[in-house]
């Protein structure tokens, strides 16, 4: 059983219609603030390349950013997408982020490039092997991290001894025998992959083998979150979340767009059911509405630590209260010790 269920958020850094890259990043720090207020436990910022909808390419910059203007809540990569980094880049930089902000950085790792194939390959080195070598990269990054005595003649300065705490992110079933084997938390992507996500959690459940870092197995899972006054108000507002899936289907980066009174008038049947299907277990509606929403869901899908909430909404105000609500949601929960395995 869990005594209690965190909550964090996860932003792409999106851009508006209407607005640009830079009130994109002061739309974040403007969030990660309110988030902060909240009593968030963190804010992952997730990399994305050649995405001229998203403003989260420099995702170890824009953690910076973030860290710079807030002061408690942990702040981190949901994820760094491996494949498209030396480790030993990535150690010195979160190891150098960690002696400047100390332990309110988190290191998320994802083993997909985060773009097309193009784009990767202008991205790194090598013809994509960083995808196969993962499982001995996230080793190497442990190892960088860890104790004086353990390091070899290369070593990631500032990040020895640091102990940056390393997340696996996951969209199938692959990650999650590796963040098993090394003894690591585990963090799947609901918010677009749900197919997968049972299967995903078992294994890692069954497989988890207690490390240094981790005794007991820890999950996240990242859903879409949007919630209101009603649940008429939150479904519209959730139209903008349902085209900026429709415009992935179709090969379109288009920036998020405001909601829309009826999806079919500008989306087809095929695209608007490929959608809504991508996005099916999405915490949408009231605060009773979600509420049971995330009672029925730990009841599918057993013990959960902690609940990571990605909200495209395209008005700020509405985006803000929606993030407040699901606090308020959460602490109730917590409170009324309704969560159960």
């Amino acid at each position: 059983m869990t005594t209690h269920l965190k909550y964090s958020a996860l932003n792409l850094v999106p851009i508006r219609e209407g607005y640009s890259d830079m009130d994109a990043i002061d739309q974040h720090i403007i969030l990660a603030k309110h988030l902060e207020k909240c009593g968030y436990e963190r804010l992952w910022i997730a990399e994305h390349h050649n995405a001229p909808n998203l403003v989260s390419s420099a995702t170890s910059l824009l953690i910076q950013h973030t860290l710079a203007h807030t002061k408690t809540m942990r702040i981190g990569s949901g994820g760094i997408m491996l494949p498209n980094h030396a480790p030993l880049i990535v150690a010195e930089q979160f190891g150098t982020l960690h002696k400047i902000y100390g332990n309110r950085v988190d290191l998320g790792l994802g083993r997909a490039p985060g773009t097309d194939m193009a784009t990767a390959s202008a991205l790194r080195r090598n013809q994509h092997n960083g995808v196969y070598q993962f499982p001995e990269e996230v080793r190497q990054l442990l190892q960088y991290f860890g104790s004086e005595t353990n390091q070899g003649y290369v070593k990631a300065i500032p990040a020895v001894g640091t102990d940056v705490p390393i997340y696996i992110l996951g969209s199938s079933t692959d990650s999650a025998h590796v963040a098993a084997s090394e003894g690591l938390p585990y963090v799947f992507a609901g918010h677009f992959a749900p197919d997968q996500m049972k299967e995903a959690l078992e294994i890692y459940r069954e497989r988890f083998e207690p490390s240094r870092h981790l005794e007991q197995p820890y999950i996240i899972v990242c859903l879409n979150t949007i919630v209101a006054e009603t649940d008429a108000i939150a479904h519209h507002l959730a139209t903008t979340q349902v085209q900026v899936f429709a415009n992935i289907l179709n090969g379109r980066m288009r920036k998020i767009q405001p909601p829309v009174e009826d999806l079919s008038t500008i989306l087809s049947p095929r695209i608007l059911t490929m959608s809504q299907q991508r996005v099916a277990q999405s915490l949408i509606g009231s605060d009773e509405t979600v509420k049971e929403k995330i009672k029925n869901f730990l009841i599918e899908y057993g013990n959960i630590n902690e609940i990571m909430a990605v909200s495209y909404i395209y008005d700020e105000s509405a985006q803000h209260q929606s993030y407040a609500r699901f606090k308020h949601i959460m602490d109730d929960l917590n409170q009324a010790k309704h969560i159960t395995s």
